[in-house]
């Protein structure tokens, strides 16, 4: 048994009774769990398992595949900011998005989930701006070491993760810019 710490990014249905969980934790970097039963009203994960909320979590390794099941968890943070606004949740989403495209799964990524949850606390108390987008993906070109004169960081950010989400142009449409 491990116990980790880390911010669910990506809920996937697995089975009638089961979800995949993405998480982006400092000591494992994105790891996956399976949260066996969780759509069952009974479950103890029941109502625990939304985007973005920020756990305490106990998961078994498997020697096998890299998706690990759950076992235990303990919310910090449900940031219920996050869900005010469409414009909130889809600069969040996009946060997530672009650091999922630039890590490897399970490399340790201290930094970078610092700069995520730094963010996303940002955005559970503020609408999103352009500056505060493109402050994040300055931070995040740094980080990966990636950053290079003369071209903006998300062109940097787009050659490392070979694209950026599609979720930036929305964002940036509905922001006004």
């Amino acid at each position: 048994m491990e116990k980790c710490r880390g911010t669910i990014i990506r809920r996937t249905p697995l089975t009638e009774s089961s979800l995949i969980i993405h998480w982006c934790t400092e000591e494992h970097g994105i790891i996956k769990t399976i949260a066996k039963g969780a759509r069952r009203p009974k479950s103890p994960f029941a109502g625990k398992l939304d985007l973005f909320c920020e756990a305490e979590f106990v998961i078994a390794r498997s020697r096998k595949t890299d998706l690990h099941p759950l076992r235990e968890l303990s919310l910090n943070s449900i940031r219920p900011g996050l869900r005010q606004s469409y414009l909130q949740t889809l600069a969040a989403t996009y946060f997530v998005q672009l650091l999922s495209l630039v890590t490897e799964p399970e490399s340790p990524i201290a930094s970078l989930n610092n700069l995520l949850n730094r963010a996303l606390n940002h955005l559970e108390e503020n609408l999103p701006e352009i500056k505060a987008i493109l402050h994040y993906e300055k931070e995040m070109a740094q980080l990966l070491g990636v950053l290079e004169p003369g071209a903006t960081p998300a062109k940097n950010l787009e050659q490392a993760g070979h694209r950026l989400p599609k979720t930036r142009t929305e964002l940036f449409r509905l922001i006004g810019h």
